[in-house]
């Protein structure tokens, strides 16, 4: 496969995963102000956010308890270190601890890989798409032999449906370098796909 197929499978994934409620187009999320009252405050980022944490943590981990497992370490975490969140930056706090967390997870040698059997990927496909499904698969497992830098950005710009600006400020990067990943993370897909390796 040559880039321009590639960027357009990885779209087709992106609609995919839209159309099917796993990902969200990208929107900036003004979050509404704090209330005085903590524990509200806490239940109110749970409600608005515990979704997506939950997602990301699990299009990373490709288990869902070990992403249920994170997602509640990222709202404990919320708890007991009551840090000082900017109005409108909730989220970006919340799925930048979940990222955190979910790299230590993957560092920790014990997780390597998503299972293409979970049910994120038993997507009941249309008619049509029944010929791109190999491809999605064919993808994943090349997504899945990309360093950790390149594999975040593209889960979760491709499969998550975040923007670029909304990947930058979760992992606390210019959003120069997060479109620089990608591009980067698309010719390494391209390498491995052609059979070359993932470095």
């Amino acid at each position: 496969m040559d880039g321009r197929t590639i960027l357009a499978a990885l779209r087709r994934i992106q609609a995919l995963c839209i159309r099917s409620g796993l990902a969200e187009e990208a929107d900036d999320v003004q979050a509404a102000a704090i209330p005085r009252d903590p524990m509200a405050y806490f239940e109110e980022l749970y409600e608005k956010y515990a979704t997506d944490v939950l997602r990301v943590c699990y299009f990373y981990l490709g288990d869902r308890h070990k992403a249920e497992d994170v997602c509640q370490d990222v709202f404990v975490r919320l708890i007991t270190n009551a840090p000082e969140l900017q109005e409108g930056r909730e989220k970006a706090w919340l799925l930048k601890v979940a990222l955190n967390r979910c790299r230590d997870l993957w560092r920790g040698a014990w997780l390597k890989r998503v299972v293409l059997g979970s049910p994120a990927f038993e997507l009941v496909p249309a008619p049509d798409e029944f010929g791109k499904l190999a491809e999605h698969e064919e993808i994943m497992q090349a997504v899945n032999q990309l360093p950790a830098t390149f594999k975040e950005v593209i889960l979760l710009h491709y499969y998550q449906g975040y923007g670029i600006a909304e990947i930058a400020e979760m992992m606390d990067l210019p959003e120069g370098t997060i479109s620089s990943r990608l591009s980067r993370g698309r010719k390494k897909l391209e390498s491995i796909l052609k059979g070359g390796d993932a470095r």
